[in-house]
């Protein structure tokens, strides 16, 4: 028997991990399973129309692989035409969709290991959606928190609001057929989301609202199977995806000398300015690592993506491991709901830059700087997987945790600590600011720091979704054990499957 241990943002993702590991799935199905339920659950903050970034590691070879599955913009983008609309992409529309890559995602991710066929992955998500799942405090809030923008789409309305016009609340059922019917689609064929009668029907549902994706362009993606980067210090190799994911802003933070909160302004700053999508044009990673000093300026942050993203961490006692991040971006994404599917679409494009020399600029087929930064870490007896909510402040929060996350013997409280975050725009702020949680560790430091650096200070009143929701599983000397961040609905077990 094979022990497994498995953290994720809501109990549905642990119930269907635990079904499919009882029917002899290993730790990329119980990964797949929680990720698709959670796409039932969660769809403010994770979607079949979102994307996903992973990292794998093969207990046996010693390997770790990175899965990048990050839609691009339409072949037909018009970036002219959109400078002349404003001078920065919208916040939500059709027009900041990108071609959804979770689910392409997923099948590269079944590739790598997976015992069962994809479609036993999927059927305890596709199960929830036909009965209904208990609405969490999580979605509850985040349906407040954008009514005006649910209300304002049919899709989001009808699945989020009552007969009264209003917002489900904690506790109520949420039920949905439609996305029951489309995970069933793909249960028989997941490619029916690119070349299928699914695809069909988004593209007709989103040219209808303007955009210009076509048949063609979901036909034409791939989830990427590449080569992490790492970085290896003090007997430590930690991995990350590689861009256009901002897992290369962790490692230079993790890499640097000196306080962190420095470190991570000037990787903010960096990853601002250098980070874009490599299949358009060179990246500067020794600019994002702090390698090299860059003459650099702080751009203005994205939309702000409160309850973006869940990530789910799985770790075997074989020292396979699974860190897997999939997000909607900003919550609800798009602000879309297509009825057909009943799929949430997100608004990934509006990360791009309509500055036709930056990296990251509106382009044909461009892929946008993503948010999405699994981790792992190996060293001698262990191995940590890690990764977390919190839109463009994942890699400053898991640089919080990371290192002592290899050895703490409490790993529960190491999370629910109090933590910082920077940010501007992306975190409701109107300039570069420090935001700090009540009792944060040297907060007076921190403070003084983030003067010395140009930055406003802000403090919450309690724990706070900004600062993130972490989900880690580990292997230490043989045993595995995982912890979930207290500030998300999540929960973490111990799964035994059979070899």
């Amino acid at each position: 028997m094979t022990t497994i241990a498995i953290a994720a943002p809501h109990p549905a993702g642990i119930e269907a991990a635990r079904r499919v590991t009882a029917e002899g799935g290993g730790v990329i199905d119980a990964a797949l399973a929680a990720a698709a339920a959670l796409t039932v659950a969660y769809p403010h903050q994770c979607s079949l129309g979102g994307d996903l970034v992973a990292l794998v590691r093969d207990g046996t070879r010693g390997t770790v692989h990175a899965v990048l599955s990050a839609g691009a913009a339409a072949a037909a983008t018009d970036p002219v035409a959109q400078r002349a609309a404003g001078a920065r992409m919208p916040g939500g529309g059709a027009q900041t969709v990108t071609v959804p890559g979770a689910v392409a995602g997923w099948a590269e991710l079944a590739r790598l290991g997976a015992r069962l066929p994809l479609a036993r992955a999927l059927a305890p998500a596709q199960d929830m959606a036909d009965a209904g799942v208990p609405v969490s405090a999580g979605l509850a809030r985040a349906v407040r928190s954008r009514l005006d923008v649910v209300r304002a789409d049919p899709g989001l309305s009808a699945l989020l609001l009552d007969k009264a016009g209003q917002p489900l609340d904690r506790g109520d059922t949420l039920r949905q057929p439609a996305l029951a019917a489309t995970l069933g689609e793909l249960a028989d064929n997941w490619g029916h989301f690119y070349t299928g009668p699914t695809s069909r029907r988004l593209v007709a549902a989103l040219r209808a609202r303007g955009s210009r994706l076509t048949q063609e362009d979901f036909a034409a993606h791939r989830a990427q199977l590449t080569e992490p980067l790492a970085l290896t210090r003090d007997g430590v190799t930690w991995w990350a995806a590689p861009p256009p994911s901002q897992g290369v802003s962790l490692l230079a933070v993790l890499g640097q000398d000196g306080d962190r909160l420095t470190a991570a302004r000037q990787a903010e700053v960096n990853r601002d300015a250098l980070l874009g999508d490599p299949r358009c044009g060179p990246v500067d990673l020794d600019g994002l690592l702090l390698r090299a000093p860059r003459d650099t300026i702080a751009l203005p942050s994205g939309p702000r993506p409160a309850g973006d993203t869940v990530a789910i961490t799985a770790v075997d006692d074989r020292g396979n491991a699974v860190s897997l991040i999939q997000s909607v971006f900003q919550t609800f994404g798009s602000g879309i709901a297509d009825p057909a599917t009943g799929i949430v679409l997100h608004n990934r494009g509006s990360a791009f830059s309509l500055d036709p020399a930056h990296p990251g600029a509106l382009r044909p087929g461009a892929r946008p700087a993503h948010t999405l930064c699994p981790a792992l870490a190996t060293a001698p007896d262990r191995v940590l997987a890690l990764g977390c909510q919190g839109g463009r402040a994942q890699a400053w929060i898991l640089s919080q945790v990371a290192e002592e996350l290899l050895d703490t013997a409490d790993a529960g409280a190491l999370l629910a600590r109090p933590r910082w975050v920077i940010g501007s725009r992306d975190l409701n702020r109107p300039r570069p600011t420090l935001v700090l949680e009540p009792e944060t560790p040297d907060a007076e430091g921190l403070t003084e720091t983030a003067h010395a650096l140009g930055l406003t200070v802000d403090r919450t009143p309690g724990p706070h979704d900004e600062a993130g929701h972490v989900q880690t599983a580990r292997l230490r000397a043989g045993t595995v054990d995982a912890a979930s961040d207290p500030r998300a609905d999540g929960t973490t077990a111990l799964l035994t499957t059979r070899d």
